[in-house]
């Protein structure tokens, strides 16, 4: 079995977790150019400052030329309605930013969170979502991060439970979340 075909029988849809510079879009990016060469890249980032355009073009040219750019920053449920087919793999990258720009555009999060769980549910074709983990740290000192921190935190479980796998990177190593085994509890 080639890693083309392998890629393509191992999931529909997966969710890569990790923090920041964790390695997380590079293992994505990985298992998607290991499907083969129908690949979509949905880039939720906007590039709101120099410094963002200048990470967002870094990114893109990272990527190469083996990948369409699709950029939707808030409406990433209907954009796998059209761009998740069969035949063709699409990385979500990343819900962390999806979900930020959906708070300071005043969107109801938990109605974008269960749009976008009940899309991957129905997907034509596999989709890689990335997110970041952002509950490990340190409480954050506003409410507009406090509220953040706590709808993320929501956004990963709700995805985690609608996708197929989950993938924990720490450090650039792969620790896998979902399938797993179910632990067994003794009492007494």
């Amino acid at each position: 079995m080639t890693q083309a075909n392998e890629a393509q029988s191992v999931f529909r849809s997966l969710l890569v977790l990790g923090g920041a510079r964790s390695g997380k879009s590079a293992y994505a990016q990985k298992l998607g150019e290991a499907y083969g060469p129908r690949r979509i890249y949905l880039a939720t980032g906007t590039p709101g400052d120099e410094e963002m355009a200048a990470r967002i073009a870094r990114h893109r040219a990272e990527r190469g030329s083996g990948w369409t750019t699709v950029e939707e920053p808030l409406n990433v449920a209907s954009a796998l309605g059209v761009w998740a087919q069969r035949g063709r793999v699409v990385i979500v990258d990343c819900l962390t930013l999806w979900l930020s720009n959906l708070m300071l555009a005043g969107r109801a999060p938990e109605a974008e969170i269960a749009a976008l769980a009940g899309a991957i549910r129905s997907l034509a074709g596999p989709a890689i979502f990335v997110s970041n983990e952002v509950g490990m740290g340190i409480v954050p000192d506003s409410k507009l991060g406090r509220e953040f921190r706590d709808w993320q935190g929501r956004a990963n479980r709700d995805i985690a439970a609608a996708c197929d796998a989950v993938i924990f990177v720490a450090a650039g190593l792969p620790v896998q979340l979902k399938p797993g085994p179910t632990p067994s509890v003794r009492l007494g």
